[in-house]
């Protein structure tokens, strides 16, 4: 195990019971070789997921398995705050709890940093070797569309804003997350533009996102009116 840095893994759930098991058992697989924590942050989940987690503290220790639940639903933006605030890595990592980010690629998210020294290192779909798969037509067509606009207008140096798959100094996590305003879907193009506003050193890993094959996709007609006030908002304050 390499002992030079930490890293925690802040995951939100909500209603994830069918995934987190599979989730955390390929963290520990793909992770053998780093010290880490998986902060599971659940708000309120009905279906049972807390209960799973508890089982999965049992398996792997409450040292290595964080629940920090809260009492409902409260937006991704203050998730990821509320995991920091438990994280004892040197660094971050946040991702999806529904397997549409393969914990696979956390090695290389891990050697890139380690090789560039970058303060965040994002997962891509829109460069080579990266992809979408399970997405229809209309879907590829919705995100493609969002990041164009944002290329467009922000000019943030990254290829993919809209993703959650990303590695952060903590310390840099702390100082771009108390500048963002964005509670929802918006959060984390938010987050990424402030970095890069920021002149932090951002590198990129192309990555296959995988639809979703247990539960409902968050996804909705309500978050792409979000996101595109969010995006004029962003080209006015940064």
């Amino acid at each position: 195990m390499e002992k030079n840095n930490k890293y925690s893994i802040i995951i939100p759930t909500y209603n994830e019971r069918l995934n987190i098991g599979l989730l955390v058992y390929l963290i520990f697989k793909h992770l053998r070789e780093w010290d880490f924590e998986v902060i599971i942050v659940d708000d309120g989940s009905p279906d049972g997921t807390q209960d799973m987690v508890k089982q999965l503290q049992q398996l792997y220790g409450e040292e290595r398995i964080l629940l920090r639940a809260r009492p409902s639903k409260l937006g991704l933006g203050t998730a990821y705050c509320h995991g920091l605030k438990h994280a004892s890595g040197d660094f971050v990592i946040i991702m999806d709890a529904d397997l549409s980010h393969h914990p696979k690629y956390l090695p290389s998210f891990i050697r890139k940093q380690k090789e560039t020294g970058a303060n965040i290192v994002t997962g891509t779909r829109y460069v080579k070797s990266g992809g979408v798969h399970g997405w229809n037509l209309m879907r590829k067509l919705t995100s493609r569309g969002a990041n164009v606009l944002a290329q467009t207008f922000l000019w943030p140096g990254v290829s993919d804003l809209t993703g959650s798959f990303r590695l952060y100094k903590k310390s840099v996590l702390e100082d771009v997350i108390n500048s963002v305003v964005s509670k929802g879907y918006v959060f984390q193009m938010e987050m990424i533009v402030r970095a890069s506003r920021k002149g932090y050193h951002i590198e990129e890993v192309p990555i296959t996102f995988v639809d979703r094959v247990y539960g409902t996709s968050k996804l909705g007609g309500s978050e792409i009116v979000e996101y595109l006030k969010g995006l004029i908002y962003l080209l006015f304050t940064t």
